[in-house]
């Protein structure tokens, strides 16, 4: 009985919170440049997987997915665009439901066209912050929601990197919103909830 007590017990209790880590926490490592300037490749990265179970994605963050292309590749991009909403990129710029995007974590504007187009239900219009360079939406996929893993958490190694994952509120309305940079304060319309 002591044996049980004082070893099996615990190699129980061990295994259990193995496994509740494993369902609710995942570890990946980055593999490209679709999210510079701040993803790099080779960063790792812990993933929420129990994020959706209590509430929806929104635009902004940023997600780790099963590619629909291929479903053994796993890739890390931004939502932007959520089921129903429509998305339109011209004039280097994201507009989501008419409204342009005012995105500061991109590397460059996007130098493509896509015409407007509407999300289907069930499925989200995602991006990488490296427009130029990424295999994303843009290229006419969406994303079901059965692929979406989890939600990118923080950034754990190489340990110089280590930072909170920042997740923007890319929301379809619009306010106005102050931006201080260089000592000059601007106004900008941005888009809210």
């Amino acid at each position: 009985m002591r044996f049980f007590r004082d070893i099996i017990v615990p190699i129980l209790v061990g295994l259990a919170f193995f496994a509740l880590f494993q369902v609710t926490v995942g570890s990946f490592k980055v593999y490209g440049s679709s999210m510079l300037p701040g993803i790099e490749q080779g960063d790792y990265i812990m993933v929420s997987k129990a994020t959706y179970s209590f509430g929806e994605p929104q635009r902004g963050d940023i997600i780790i997915l099963h590619d629909p292309q291929d479903p053994n590749t796993d890739l890390i991009k931004r939502i932007i665009a959520l089921p129903g909403d429509t998305v339109e990129v011209k004039d280097n710029t994201v507009f989501v439901n008419g409204t342009a995007l005012v995105e500061p974590y991109i590397m460059e504007p996007p130098h493509y066209l896509m015409p407007l187009k509407e999300i289907p239900a069930g499925e989200y219009f995602v991006l990488g912050d490296n427009r130029n360079n990424s295999s994303d939406s843009h290229r006419g996929w969406t994303l079901p929601r059965k692929n979406i893993i989890g939600k990118t958490w923080i950034t754990y190694w190489p340990p110089y990197r280590w930072r909170t994952m920042k997740h923007y509120n890319l929301s379809a309305g619009m306010q106005t919103a102050e931006i201080a940079e260089s000592g000059v304060t601007m106004k900008v319309l941005c888009p809210t909830r």
